[in-house]
């Protein structure tokens, strides 16, 4: 009933993450900024490590584990606190801006949560001085 396995479309491909499914449970900063559902602005970044500022963020949020991480991508898992529903959340630095794409792994609807989690998640990354 329940697929619990990371989704094989995950990393970057030609400079992009993977598109968002049709489901209202997903953001990117590369989907179409006319689609309101799915677009959410990139993260403003210069200078410094943007990965590793990307790292110390997420893991300064609760139920957070990073997957994997080299100089321009990372990767997530956020566990639900009630049933451990796990959400996908990629971060690709191309030079100039932080993308990101949060996606709910199961169900259709996320009420606000990955939407929310990335507008926390740009409080947190600020570039080093």
């Amino acid at each position: 009933m329940f697929d619990w396995r990371r989704p094989g479309n995950l990393g970057v491909i030609g400079g992009r993450l993977s598109p968002c499914r049709r489901t209202p449970n997903c953001v990117s900063s590369q989907a179409d900024p006319a689609d309101k559902e799915h677009y959410i602005a990139p993260i403003a970044f210069q200078g410094g490590d943007a990965i590793a500022v990307v790292r110390k963020a997420v893991e300064s949020m609760p139920r957070a584990r990073v997957i994997s991480a080299d100089s321009h991508y990372l990767y997530a898992e956020f566990r639900s606190a009630l049933l451990g529903y796990v959400d996908d959340v990629e971060f690709h630095y191309d030079g100039s801006v932080i993308h990101v794409r949060s996606a709910s792994r199961l169900g259709r609807r996320d009420f606000g949560v990955n939407r929310a989690r990335v507008e926390e998640l740009r409080k947190r990354i600020k570039p080093s001085p």
